[in-house]
């Protein structure tokens, strides 16, 4: 898998690269699916949802339901962040899409809905983060706002 095939650091290259991957949207819903990982895993999911930000892609904060700390969510329709999902099957393909957006490695799978989905690679934890279609206008913005949290919420390693 080539996971930094492209590597991306500013709001024009993400624009850029949503652009040329085709970007365009994922219902509305504001309800996600609870991960159940491991207790290590779930308190390192505690971690990061109290370092997300309150804001991303200028959108505010408004989780899913059911209520966890698992799950966070900003702006309608929701980019939603997923924290202790499993392992992507994805992710032992050697020709998946991969960006590196400040320091933390995502694998990039675009869904049929026209969503995007980026699951974290290289972390303690896997964290997944949806797009959906109608939100993929600033490209993988919403990344930019999120990795400092992950950078210090999940360390680096191999998830179990």
């Amino acid at each position: 898998m080539n996971l930094f095939r492209h590597r991306l650091s500013g709001l024009p290259a993400l624009a850029l690269l949503c652009a040329a991957a085709g970007c365009s949207s994922a219902d509305d819903s504001t309800s996600a699916a609870v991960p159940r990982p491991a207790t290590e895993v779930a308190k390192l999911c505690g971690n990061l949802d109290e370092a997300l930000p309150s804001k991303v892609d200028g959108q505010d904060r408004r989780d899913p339901e059911p209520a966890s700390a698992l799950t966070s969510g900003w702006g309608n329709p929701a980019i939603i962040l997923r924290c202790g999902v499993e392992r992507p099957a994805k992710m032992s393909d050697a020709e998946a899409d991969g960006v590196e957006v400040n320091g933390v490695g995502w694998l990039l799978e675009k869904q049929e809905n026209g969503s995007f989905r980026f699951t974290s690679t290289l972390r303690r934890a896997y964290v997944e983060v949806t797009i959906p279609e109608a939100r993929t206008g600033n490209g993988m913005a919403p990344l930019v706002d999120l990795a400092p949290a992950v950078s210090k919420a999940i360390p680096e390693g191999i998830a179990d």
